[in-house]
């Protein structure tokens, strides 16, 4: 019951601010940024992050840890990474974010404060939804593990913004993000062990963000889209 109300709030929340704050034009440019796709091809790349991420984290456990890591094969979970993808990107990318960047100052703090906020967006469903399972007395280290994710996730959502202005790429990488870990989560763990694995995806994406923060491959400042 959750589920839909994820969705729609940041979609039906986006569009009517932007209505009321920007106008027509506003709601123009919003269709606009969603409808961009033609980007240099390496951009496009990216969405392979997530589930080169998952499935990594996935083997190595299984190979030293537990069979039990085994990544899952549920592929019509895809599903759910695309309706969410694309309804809730248009509120986070589309509406919230470029109201959080000034146009002086660097993306990098309002993306990670729109991370934490993406991930108590969760809290609801963290025991209800989650992964599909109920996570009981491991709710809260499985909660701050997929914070940490997607916090990561948000980052890197937000630099490929930032750099093509194309919100329909936003909604791509939260459509891999989300179905990577709907289609590939192992299903015979438990919910610690579901905890313990989202936080070594998270210490390896907070890895990728930082290599990328000291290879200075994030620009300060919001770049014309390429």
């Amino acid at each position: 019951m959750m589920f839909p109300v994820m969705l729609l709030g940041p979609f039906l929340s986006s569009i009517l601010l932007t209505r009321i704050f920007d106008g027509r034009a506003g709601l123009h440019d919003l269709f606009q940024r969603m409808g961009r796709w033609k980007i240099l091809p390496r951009w496009y790349a990216a969405l392979l992050i997530p589930p080169a991420f998952v499935l990594a984290i996935l083997f190595l456990l299984m190979t030293f840890a537990s069979l039990a890591f085994a990544p899952n094969r549920f592929f019509s979970g895809a599903g759910f990474g695309l309706v969410a993808g694309f309804f809730e990107e248009i509120g986070w990318t589309g509406f919230a974010l470029p109201k959080m960047i000034s146009p002086a100052k660097t993306w990098l703090p309002p993306a990670f404060l729109l991370g934490v906020l993406w991930g108590c967006w969760h809290i609801p469903v963290v025991d209800y939804l989650g992964v599909a399972t109920p996570h009981g007395s491991a709710w809260l280290p499985f909660f701050l593990a997929f914070t940490c994710a997607m916090t990561a996730i948000r980052i890197l959502i937000a630099w490929l913004y930032t750099r093509t202005q194309s919100i329909l790429l936003a909604q791509f990488m939260h459509a891999s993000s989300t179905a990577s870990l709907v289609v590939f989560s192992p299903s015979a763990i438990t919910p610690r062990q579901e905890a313990s694995w989202y936080f070594l995806y998270a210490t390896a994406l907070w890895l990728l963000v930082s290599f990328l923060i000291a290879t200075g491959r994030f620009t300060s400042l919001q770049t014309p889209p390429e």
